[in-house]
């Protein structure tokens, strides 16, 4: 059985010292989870938030990662220096790199075989625009993500990923997929590894759905057979709330 995964991404939000406050309120809140807990803070406060995390079930992740491990890369950081700062995780493909940053599928898949090279797990972000859904390309696009995002890993390599659906569309906007409309498109990603790596593989991959997440819609979603957890932007800011979507069964249940 897959476990369910709840990932909060901060985006461009909160100090080191909000960050430290904020795990500390946290934690006790989530303490007894089914889902596994990632917070993925900016850069500047990995640090103070895997500190904060010590000893708890909350784990820390970054928001993205460039390919090398060191070298003349103003403004980069390393999967070494993530792993070193506490990382266990790190976002790679969201959308907003893809659309502000140039992030293309190839520069997606370096990153997460270097991620996967130092032991981090990938959380790899794939989904539409408005523009290619009404077009009618959802599918199409996720297929050519998640392919591309995939390419030269192994069946174990690609086992241990976490996918995250997330219609650009939705993100930020107030606007979420409807349950069954995420069912849909999660249960094609899933067929796509499967056509890669066999169905008894892609059955092990988590894949999360992200897009204006909120604790009213959360049991809804988790509720479709092929959705394993979240990918929670602005809901993730707060501990109460993020503590909601993390507890959607109820607290220990």
């Amino acid at each position: 059985m897959r476990r369910p995964v709840i990932a909060g991404n901060w985006k461009m939000y909160k100090t080191a010292a909000e960050a430290a406050d904020f795990i500390r309120e946290l934690k006790p809140l989530v303490a007894g989870a089914e889902a596994e807990v990632v917070v993925c803070p900016p850069f500047t406060a990995l640090a103070a938030a895997a500190e904060a995390a010590r000893g708890s079930n909350i784990v820390i992740g970054g928001q993205d990662v460039f390919w090398e491990n060191e070298g003349a890369y103003t403004g980069e950081i390393s999967p070494l220096m993530l792993k070193d700062l506490g990382c266990s995780y790190c976002i790679v493909g969201h959308s907003e790199r893809r659309q502000y940053f140039a992030e293309t599928d190839a520069k997606v898949n370096r990153k997460v075989k270097a991620l996967l090279e130092h032991g981090l797990r990938p959380i790899v972000c794939v989904g539409e625009t408005l523009a290619e859904r009404e077009a009618g390309q959802t599918l199409t696009v996720c297929q050519r993500q998640v392919e591309e995002g995939v390419k030269g890993l192994t069946t174990a390599q690609a086992v241990g990923l976490v996918l995250a659906y997330e219609p650009v569309w939705a993100i930020g906007t107030g606007h979420t997929a409807t349950p069954a409309d995420a069912q849909e498109v999660i249960s094609f990603i899933r067929g796509v590894l499967g056509s890669i790596y066999g169905p008894e593989a892609a059955e092990q991959v988590r894949i999360l759905y992200g897009g204006s997440v909120k604790p009213e819609n959360i049991a809804a979603l988790m509720a479709e057979p092929d959705i394993d957890g979240a990918l929670v932007g602005g809901a993730s800011l707060k501990a109460q709330s993020f503590a909601a979507i993390i507890n959607y069964r109820g607290k220990g249940i």
